[in-house]
């Protein structure tokens, strides 16, 4: 009976922590892990590469929710896994929900070394704006920054 328990309680852990990592979604810790992994990536396989692996829907730098993006400082964007439509287009005047040029903030927060600028943004899974923020840093030698969004 004993272990019977141990295995319910288990179990019940194991459904709670899944639980709260899909309610919770991604971490500030995932968004930088794939901005990193990006900047390896542009540093290894160079500019062309690494641009079209990110643009692959299915390929390594789109996991759900979270994938990595590229802009150059013209805030044109050259990748973008989960809406493609958006590759080629100058994206400099986007604002979010309450006006804010969150765009032009992340090329300047990229430029200024990296970090984390807030924005409000529809989830495409809930289908309401929510607070959003985006972890960005450019790329050394190239004219182009990269960034990893999480909803909070």
């Amino acid at each position: 009976m004993k272990t019977f328990v141990c295995f319910v309680l288990a179990l019940g852990l194991i459904f709670a922590v899944s639980a709260h990592h899909v309610l919770a979604g991604n971490t500030p810790g995932e968004a930088e892990a794939m901005v990193k992994k990006a900047v390896d990536s542009f540093k290894a396989n160079g500019k062309e590469k690494t641009i079209a692996a990110i643009n692959d829907p299915k390929g390594e730098f789109m996991q759900g929710e979270l994938y990595a993006f590229v802009f150059d400082f013209d805030i044109i964007c050259l990748a973008h896994p989960a809406n493609p439509k958006l590759v080629g287009k100058n994206m400099a005047d986007l604002k979010d929900a309450e006006g804010k040029s969150f765009m032009k903030e992340m090329a300047a927060m990229a430029k200024a070394g990296g970090g984390w600028v807030d924005y409000k943004w529809t989830n495409p899974e809930t289908k309401k704006i929510q607070d959003k923020s985006s972890y960005v840093t450019s790329i050394p030698g190239e004219n182009v920054f990269v960034g990893c969004g999480i909803y909070k």
